[in-house]
């Protein structure tokens, strides 16, 4: 029987899910996306990475900030 897939194996499904959990925060990385060369590659699942892209100073400040206040 197979396998129902992870959350991790549908990239594109990651790669909004992330985009909604910053939007959250007021946090917009413009660059986000799969990182598609990662794709022709022979990998197993997880295969996919995603690109977090570039991002202006106040929007790598602001990542930093909610992440520290994310940790234990």
């Amino acid at each position: 029987m197979p396998q129902p897939p992870r959350p991790q194996d549908d990239m594109p499904h990651c790669v909004e899910e992330l985009r909604a959990a910053l939007a959250l925060h007021g946090i917009a990385l413009p660059s986000l996306g799969l990182d598609l060369p990662t794709f022709a590659g022979t990998y197993t699942p997880p295969a996919g990475l995603v690109s977090l892209g570039n991002c202006n100073a106040a929007t790598a400040c602001a990542l930093a900030t909610v992440l520290r206040r994310a940790a234990p």
